[in-house]
């Protein structure tokens, strides 16, 4: 199926971001820095002009009880502001001080003062702020200060929010391949994010860069509340809307859970980033969204500093206020992690894993349960950290390279102990030029180990959106929130769920019947979508490659890409094939021996 959007130049418009991303790049091409050492300053200022517009508003607010209160004033309590999660600024850390320095001061040394100072009186901000100001010129600091001020107080949040992901997408395309180690494009995110319906529990992501899942997260529990319930509602298995009588009570129905709406109360945050400068950015990040997480430096092959394999040592004590998505009798099973959500977008096709340090996480029950590869490639030690990471009735969702669908020998062993624990759930195939620093294709896979007491218990979804897209540029693609709805609904639809347009509104609803009627039943649709049995799955070798299953839509022409698979396909099929005509030979010749001697 072809769902291909106007591209971003027929719709964009002079937005706030644009303006001030144009501004600062321009200054940036004028400065001589390059973009590493120019990008987490900037940001960091565009985060100091957001602490400071809550500062004051909670300040006013101070101010106020205070002229009808005897008890004395707290405006300079940071207790007062911490209290309501609010940064407090001491007054060299406010932004218009900074912003009227006079003529002749060094604005650098004022800005890492200011920087300092927050951190002093804001713990959980300890070590995380920028503090390289002085390598910048004062002219430009004082025309960066200008263009952030540029930002209305008056904006909400959220707004801010935005503005700050921009400028993490802006800079992870112009720094190429070490953009991509920080930043996950939005677009693939959401989609994620619409496929687990985090509404509530412990999230993880073993890989998080810049925490883009995070936030997401926290914005689809936001988004999804309304007017005091939650639309759509959860069910008690966490996340779900359909699948029997039970899945299909709302917020507010007896015996329903319900949750607040507000991610800070509902998330419980958790993320492991190899490398020191992005575990601060991830938590600058989560600090713009009103959000908090456990970040820890580690290099997540070795190390599992969140004991995400081991489950809660007391399911009854959860740090949370209870739900549903742990499921009953976690505590018994001891083949079960920790986590409700586990969202990544991992390293692709690692090598030099030290597999020796890996030896005693090997085996049932442990980080690492169906074995090490073989081959020198880390996929499939991704893939079981996210599956043994999950609760009894946890959902994944994470990128993965299309290599990783269709790998022979003992990755092949691998994915069908995988296929067969009945928790693989749906496969998405992405096109091209969705990633800012790699033109590949690649897949998204998603794991439900609630699955395993539900109609599709041996079934597993394939989706193919590589024709589904919006054309960013010439180099990048994107999906459009249009196409991000549907692309979830037919998840739910397969799932026996009711379909959501919380996100992509009327367009997702007015492709999704035309696809699939008006009663929007689902059903397999030839070039988009097949609800795969495990036996046809073995049929194919264990392959998880979507294009071996949906085919093509009837009349339609068969794509550069689609003819490339089916040849690999055929290919593979015909080695297979002659593998065994060896082997038959071989008996033969032998059979033929043994005879002849008698």
């Amino acid at each position: 199926m072809q769902w291909i959007a106007p591209s971003e130049k027929d719709i964009s418009t002079d937005t706030l971001e644009n303006r001030l991303w144009a501004a600062a790049d321009q200054l940036r091409a004028n400065s001589g820095l390059t973009s590493a050492q120019y990008s987490t300053p900037v940001l960091g200022l565009i985060f100091l002009r957001f602490a400071d517009t809550r500062f004051a508003k909670r300040r006013a607010t101070l101010e106020k009880a205070a002229a009808s209160s005897r008890r004395g004033s707290r405006m300079d309590d940071p207790a007062a502001y911490n209290a309501e999660g609010v940064l407090y600024l001491t007054p060299n850390a406010r932004f218009d001080k900074l912003l009227h320095l006079p003529e002749g001061s060094n604005a650098g040394k004022a800005i890492n003062e200011a920087m300092r100072d927050i951190e002093k009186h804001n713990p959980q901000l300890a070590g995380v702020l920028p503090k390289t100001y002085e390598i910048f010129t004062g002219t430009l600091l004082k025309e960066l200060l200008k263009r952030v001020s540029e930002i209305p107080a008056t904006i909400d949040y959220d707004a801010f929010g935005r503005i700050y992901e921009y400028f993490l997408g802006e800079f992870a395309r112009t720094e190429g391949q070490k953009g991509g180690e920080f930043y996950t494009p939005s677009s693939i995110v959401r989609l994620l994010v619409e496929v687990l319906e985090p509404y509530h529990g412990r999230i993880l992501d073993p890989a998080c860069g810049s925490g883009g899942m995070f936030v997401q997260s926290a914005r689809f529990v936001a988004e999804h509340k309304r007017g005091g319930t939650l639309n759509p509602p959860p069910s008690p298995s966490g996340r779900g809307r359909g699948e029997g009588a039970q899945h299909g009570r709302r917020a507010g129905d007896e015996g329903a859970p319900v949750y607040s709406g507000d991610p800070s109360r509902e998330l419980s945050i958790h993320g492991q980033e190899k490398v020191a400068d992005t575990v601060k950015l991830c938590r600058m990040n989560l600090a713009m969204h009103g959000l908090e997480g456990d970040i820890k430096e580690a290099i997540t092959y070795y190390e599992d500093l969140h004991q995400a394999c081991a489950p809660s040592p007391d399911a009854s004590r959860h740090p949370l206020p209870l739900g549903e998505g742990r499921g009953e009798g976690h505590e018994a099973n001891r083949h079960h992690g920790r986590f409700d959500f586990v969202l990544a977008n991992p390293p692709f096709n690692v090598n030099a894993v030290d597999k020796e340090r890996l030896e005693a996480e090997v085996g049932k029950g442990r980080r690492y349960p169906f074995g090490l590869p073989r081959t020198d490639n880390g996929n499939y030690l991704w893939i079981q950290l996210f599956y043994s990471a999950l609760n009894e009735k946890g959902r994944a969702g994470f990128v993965m390279a299309n290599s990783a669908s269709d790998a022979r020998s003992s990755e092949q062993e691998i994915r069908k102990q995988l296929i067969e624990a009945r928790t693989v759930d749906a496969i998405v195939a992405v096109g091209p030029n969705m990633f800012y620093t790699v033109t590949l294709p690649c897949t998204l896979w998603f794991f439900d180990k609630g699955k395993q007491r539900t109609p599709r218990a041996d079934k597993i979804l394939f989706l193919d959106a590589r024709h589904i897209y919006r054309q960013v540029d010439r180099a990048h693609r994107d999906w459009t929130e249009g196409q991000i709805g549907f692309l979830a609904n037919i998840v739910r639809l397969y799932r026996g769920e009711e379909p959501g347009f919380t996100l992509g509104g009327p367009d997702a609803e007015s492709k999704l019947k035309e696809v699939f009627g008006k009663k929007l039943k689902f059903a397999d649709v030839p070039g988009l979508c097949k609800a795969a049995t495990i036996k046809e799955i073995e049929a194919q070798g264990w392959s998880l490659n979507p294009g071996r299953y949906v085919g093509v839509a009837p009349g339609a022409d068969v794509s550069d890409e689609d003819f490339k698979e089916q040849l690999e396909a055929l290919n593979e099929e015909l080695e297979t094939l002659n593998t065994q005509a060896r082997g038959l030979e071989q008996t033969i010749a032998c059979n033929v021996v043994e005879i002849l001697e008698l």
